[in-house]
């Protein structure tokens, strides 16, 4: 089990979300596995995702890692009164009703920062899809960052992350190699999880 990184636990918050985290998993009988790269400039894929469970899931865990994650949220929802706690937890606010910019600003926002964990649900819904979303993979390739692949496992009720992926432009080689591992992975529900494959696999 990966101990949490100090240079990001040395707060008080921090240390607090950190006991909040393990509380939580605790509680519902789930434990952390994997360890984060020393860089934490990466994108973050999460998966599977077909219940909202999930994301709550994964923050207790990134919370008992010690990283603070930022994700993207619908920027209709940083309404008055909770746009402050969107903020605290890392959210990223998104436009999505014009979304042909989305993967320069976020590669932008890596270029401009020393310390970026971005975490990505590559199926965007957590309804069956023949394909995830590539954006994930645009990012990291365009940004030069590595994937580290994280996961709520309910056959094992254990969550982390695997493998960290330094991608080489090959799609279906990169792909074969996230699949290796995502493979072995049980969703909540599993008839909503669809297969870890990009369209420009089958282009």
């Amino acid at each position: 089990m990966a101990s949490p990184n100090t240079a990001h636990n040395t707060e008080p918050c921090w240390r607090f979300s950190t006991f909040v985290g393990r509380l939580f998993l605790c509680l519902i009988g789930w434990r952390v596995v994997g360890e984060l790269p020393a860089d934490r400039h990466m994108v973050i894929v999460a998966a599977p995702h077909t219940s909202n469970l999930d994301g709550f899931i994964m923050l207790a865990a990134a919370w008992h890692l010690g990283v603070h994650m930022r994700w993207l949220v619908k920027e209709t929802l940083f309404v008055p009164g909770v746009a402050w706690a969107l903020r605290a937890s890392g959210a990223i606010p998104v436009d999505r009703s014009g979304t042909g910019g989305m993967a320069q600003a976020l590669v932008k926002r890596f270029a401009e920062t020393s310390c970026l964990a971005l975490v990505i649900p590559p199926t965007g819904t957590r309804s069956y899809r023949d394909y995830w979303r590539s954006g994930f993979y645009h990012v990291a390739r365009t940004a030069n960052v590595p994937v580290v692949l994280a996961f709520a496992d309910y056959g094992t009720r254990q969550t982390g992350v695997g493998p960290t992926i330094h991608l080489t432009g090959d799609v279906r080689a990169d792909m074969e190699a996230i699949r290796g591992f995502y493979t072995h992975i049980q969703a909540r529900y599993p008839d909503l999880c669809g297969p870890a494959r990009l369209r420009e696999e089958d282009e």
